[in-house]
Protein backbone atom coordinates (compact mmCIF):
# COMPACT_ATOMS: atom_id res chain seq x y z
CA UNK A 1 0.00 0.00 0.00
CA UNK A 2 1.16 3.22 0.30
CA UNK A 3 2.89 2.84 3.67
CA UNK A 4 5.44 1.03 1.63
CA UNK A 5 8.32 3.41 1.30
CA UNK A 6 7.03 5.34 5.10
CA UNK A 7 9.61 6.33 7.29
CA UNK A 8 8.88 6.94 10.97
CA UNK A 9 9.52 10.45 12.10
CA UNK A 10 12.21 10.41 15.02
CA UNK A 11 10.78 12.07 18.49
CA UNK A 12 13.20 14.48 20.29
CA UNK A 13 12.66 15.63 24.06
CA UNK A 14 14.17 19.16 24.83
CA UNK A 15 17.97 18.81 26.44
CA UNK A 16 17.11 21.11 29.17
CA UNK A 17 14.66 21.46 31.86
CA UNK A 18 12.30 23.93 30.29
CA UNK A 19 9.80 22.23 28.59
CA UNK A 20 8.17 24.98 26.43
CA UNK A 21 8.40 26.62 23.51
CA UNK A 22 9.88 29.69 24.51
CA UNK A 23 11.88 32.54 22.77
CA UNK A 24 14.75 31.72 25.35
CA UNK A 25 14.44 28.05 24.67
CA UNK A 26 15.17 27.65 20.59
CA UNK A 27 16.16 24.40 19.21
CA UNK A 28 17.52 23.19 15.96
CA UNK A 29 17.97 19.51 14.64
CA UNK A 30 20.80 18.05 14.28
CA UNK A 31 22.01 14.79 13.08
CA UNK A 32 25.28 13.56 14.70
CA UNK A 33 27.63 10.99 13.31
CA UNK A 34 26.29 8.08 14.54
CA UNK A 35 22.93 8.91 12.53
CA UNK A 36 21.31 9.99 15.67
CA UNK A 37 19.16 13.14 15.63
CA UNK A 38 19.69 15.37 18.19
CA UNK A 39 18.07 18.83 19.58
CA UNK A 40 20.77 21.54 20.41
CA UNK A 41 20.26 24.72 21.63
CA UNK A 42 20.81 28.19 19.89
CA UNK A 43 21.71 31.03 21.85
CA UNK A 44 19.49 33.96 21.44
CA UNK A 45 20.94 37.19 18.82
CA UNK A 46 21.89 39.92 20.31
CA UNK A 47 20.94 43.22 19.54
CA UNK A 48 23.90 45.47 19.82
CA UNK A 49 24.67 49.19 21.46
CA UNK A 50 22.77 51.84 20.10
CA UNK A 51 23.58 55.89 19.93
CA UNK A 52 22.61 57.18 23.33
CA UNK A 53 20.92 60.36 21.31
CA UNK A 54 19.56 59.38 17.68
CA UNK A 55 19.30 55.33 18.52
CA UNK A 56 21.27 54.45 15.58
CA UNK A 57 23.27 51.36 15.44
CA UNK A 58 27.21 51.86 16.63
CA UNK A 59 29.09 50.96 13.72
CA UNK A 60 32.65 48.89 14.58
CA UNK A 61 31.10 47.37 17.59
CA UNK A 62 30.08 43.67 17.32
CA UNK A 63 26.00 42.51 18.20
CA UNK A 64 26.57 40.20 20.99
CA UNK A 65 24.19 38.89 24.29
CA UNK A 66 25.27 41.32 27.29
CA UNK A 67 27.24 38.87 29.36
CA UNK A 68 29.79 38.52 25.99
CA UNK A 69 30.71 41.89 25.87
CA UNK A 70 32.43 40.88 29.12
CA UNK A 71 34.73 38.68 27.78
CA UNK A 72 35.90 41.22 24.64
CA UNK A 73 38.79 43.33 24.79
CA UNK A 74 38.34 46.86 25.70
CA UNK A 75 39.20 48.12 21.97
CA UNK A 76 36.43 45.56 20.37
CA UNK A 77 34.05 47.06 22.72
CA UNK A 78 33.93 50.46 22.27
CA UNK A 79 35.56 52.77 19.10
CA UNK A 80 38.81 54.59 19.46
CA UNK A 81 36.79 58.20 19.70
CA UNK A 82 35.72 60.97 21.79
CA UNK A 83 32.34 59.19 23.12
CA UNK A 84 33.60 55.68 21.24
CA UNK A 85 30.78 52.85 21.80
CA UNK A 86 28.44 55.56 23.43
CA UNK A 87 27.38 58.00 20.35
CA UNK A 88 28.05 57.82 16.99
CA UNK A 89 29.89 59.59 14.43
CA UNK A 90 27.61 62.34 13.49
CA UNK A 91 26.24 63.05 17.01
CA UNK A 92 29.88 63.76 18.00
CA UNK A 93 30.32 66.05 15.55
CA UNK A 94 27.04 67.56 16.11
CA UNK A 95 28.48 68.06 19.89
CA UNK A 96 31.80 69.18 19.07
CA UNK A 97 30.04 71.99 16.69
CA UNK A 98 27.74 73.27 18.97
CA UNK A 99 30.16 73.36 21.56
CA UNK A 100 32.61 75.68 19.90
CA UNK A 101 29.69 78.00 18.62
CA UNK A 102 28.52 78.28 22.32
CA UNK A 103 32.38 79.57 22.43
CA UNK A 104 32.17 81.59 19.75
CA UNK A 105 28.89 83.58 20.83
CA UNK A 106 30.70 83.88 24.28
CA UNK A 107 33.44 86.12 22.88
CA UNK A 108 31.27 87.73 20.92
CA UNK A 109 29.10 88.77 23.68
CA UNK A 110 32.22 90.01 25.46
CA UNK A 111 33.91 92.02 22.64
CA UNK A 112 30.38 93.81 21.76
CA UNK A 113 29.59 94.68 25.90
CA UNK A 114 33.19 96.08 25.44
CA UNK A 115 32.44 98.32 22.46
CA UNK A 116 29.48 99.65 24.19
CA UNK A 117 30.68 100.55 27.32
CA UNK A 118 33.67 102.22 24.93
CA UNK A 119 31.13 104.63 23.21
CA UNK A 120 28.77 105.03 26.25
CA UNK A 121 31.43 106.54 28.99
CA UNK A 122 34.49 108.02 26.35
CA UNK A 123 34.52 110.80 29.41
CA UNK A 124 34.46 108.48 32.19
CA UNK A 125 37.18 106.54 30.07
CA UNK A 126 39.32 109.65 30.19
CA UNK A 127 38.91 110.61 33.91
CA UNK A 128 40.05 107.59 34.98
CA UNK A 129 43.02 107.46 32.48
CA UNK A 130 44.37 110.51 35.21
Amino acid sequence: GPTGNFKMVERLTYRRQCRYNTKGNKCRKVRTPGGKLVLQNVKKTGKGPKCGDCGKALIGIPCLRPTEYRRLKKRERRVSRAYGGSRCGCCVRKRVVRAFLIEEQKCVKQVLAEKISATKDPAKAASKKK
